[in-house]
């Protein structure tokens, strides 16, 4: 008697924690949905656990200091519903969150216990990355950066956390806003830019070959921007000076050079031509 006894009990005791996992403030139709991921992330001398559960595969993860992002690769091939929950003590990261899959914000839903976040998300279709930004980052509320995303770059590499979409940002951040004119280029340009770079972005997305071409178009551009970094720029003339050097080098090798070749190839045609018609 006693045996069946403390045997219904055990037994309504593991019922009772299997099935009200709404008691610890967890989303029950998201809870079990597949592969269970745990990640340590190790930041000024903390050390915060990760939790991704996802109905498809968590190849790897990084954490940016620099950038306060975590990243996630994944296989996520499902055409419909890709679920995932990912659990992030409040500690590293609070405030409102931004999810993006493949560069472009996605909705996310957040539930808060006493100790974490519980972020919910559901998307269709393939995924590579899922970054993961917060307005407040070990309990400090972050300043918002006033340049934006690089939509195209992010989308030609792959990640906002690519070498080359940080070094875009870092000259942004560090170097172009430290300065007042600086800063008035790049409103100017934000306008500009912002009014064509998410159709471009999205459709490197929908075609590799076109993506691969404009990973070959920025490689020049990379490269003379590179030059700011070594200048020593302490004033408003020196950023002016700097600036108009780099404007001028990338309008002199994405329109004067690719002129003066055509030019000279069509003068190189027409002489044959006439030489072939005067043989």
């Amino acid at each position: 008697m006693r045996t069946s006894l403390k045997f219904i009990l055990f037994f309504t005791f593991i019922l009772l924690i299997t099935t009200n996992l709404d008691a610890f403030g967890v989303d029950v139709s998201l809870r079990d949905v597949g592969f269970v991921n745990k990640y340590m992330i190790s930041t000024d001398g903390h050390n915060f656990e990760i939790t991704f559960t996802a109905n498809f595969t968590v190849l790897s993860h990084t954490f940016s200091a620099h950038d306060k992002m975590l990243q996630f690769n994944v296989d996520a091939v499902h055409e419909k519903e890709n679920v995932a929950e990912i659990i992030i003590p409040r500690d590293l990261f609070d405030g409102e969150f931004t999810i993006l899959l493949d560069g472009k914000e996605i909705f996310a839903q957040v539930n808060k216990t006493d100790r974490s976040s519980v972020v919910s998300i559901v998307f269709d279709g393939n995924g590579d990355t899922i970054d993961i930004t917060a307005t407040k980052y070990l309990g400090v509320e972050l300043e918002k950066s006033n340049g934006g995303g690089c939509l195209i770059a992010t989308a030609t590499f792959g990640s906002e956390l690519a070498p080359q979409v940080q070094q875009l940002r870092e000259l942004r951040d560090n170097i172009v806003l430290q300065t007042e004119s600086g800063t008035s280029f790049m409103t100017g340009f934000n306008h500009f830019y912002y009014s064509f770079s998410p159709a471009i972005a999205d459709y490197e997305r929908e075609n590799p070959t076109f993506k691969e071409a404009v990973k070959l178009i920025l490689a020049p551009l990379l490269t003379s921007l590179t030059l700011l970094q070594y200048a020593d720029i302490d004033s408003e003339s020196e950023m002016l000076g700097y600036g108009i050097g780099v404007i001028l080098l990338n309008i002199g090798m994405y329109f004067v050079a690719p002129a003066v070749l055509i030019i000279k190839i069509g003068k190189r045609v027409n002489i044959e031509k006439f030489d072939n018609t005067h043989a």
